[in-house]
């Protein structure tokens, strides 16, 4: 297909018939579910993720340096170097509202200035997790006494400033791998370029993944 043909390059809302639904696992965070699904010329069964969706937030500063923290993932079983993040898990929260959240609990920061810098799927064919990345400039710092008491996880987590190149050269060596530190950081660097007219507004329209996939007549 040639570009002409294409027309401008986006991805196509084009979900499939879901014929039924096995729950597979219920989990604290995340469900394992099968679908039953219509592809038209075959009906197929598709295992994934149940996510509640996340934001991560660019923190960054006038001097171009943005503000990570290494938070263990047991998962992978690496302390890895992140923008701050959180889940979608508060019902009628709106996105940057979730961002601002996770910015005053992780950084013990705030920001005047929002935009949204992308949006992505980090599994699409393995998990519904949706998230959106976040710019926040025009930052302070929280009052010490108004200042999160991280538990859990998130208790031993480090946090340091950073310098947008110095960031981008250890993606590119291979020396960091948090897709939101990959997707936030390139998505910053493309917006310095080009003078930050690439920003959208905070509240701009998010392609989510269905909240709840409707059941179709087999």
């Amino acid at each position: 297909m040639t570009s002409a043909a294409r027309g401008e390059l986006a991805d196509v809302e084009a979900a499939r018939p879901t014929l039924a639904r096995h729950e597979r696992f219920e989990g604290r965070v995340w469900n394992l579910v099968s679908d039953e699904v219509d592809l038209g010329h075959a009906r197929v069964t598709r295992d994934f993720v149940q996510h509640p969706g996340a934001v991560a937030v660019v923190a960054l500063n006038e001097a171009e340096e943005i503000y990570l923290v290494r938070q263990y993932r047991h998962p992978v079983g690496v302390e890895c170097w992140e923008p701050p993040a959180g889940l979608r898990d508060v019902a009628d929260e709106l996105p940057v509202e979730t961002a601002r959240r996770e910015l005053h609990e992780e950084a013990d920061l705030t920001a005047v200035t929002w935009h949204v810098l992308a949006d992505y799927f980090p599994s699409g064919g393995g998990s519904s997790e949706a998230v959106r990345v976040f710019l926040a400039r025009d930052l302070s710092a929280v009052p010490e006494a108004e200042r999160h008491v991280r538990t859990d996880e998130e208790h031993d987590m480090v946090g340091a400033w950073v310098p947008l190149d110095e960031v981008l050269a250890a993606i590119t060596a291979g020396r960091v791998h948090a897709s939101s530190l990959v997707v936030g950081a390139m998505a910053t660097d493309r917006a310095r370029r080009a003078g930050w007219s690439t920003l959208r507004p905070a509240d701009a329209p998010w392609l989510l993944p269905p909240a709840d996939r409707r059941l179709s007549p087999a």
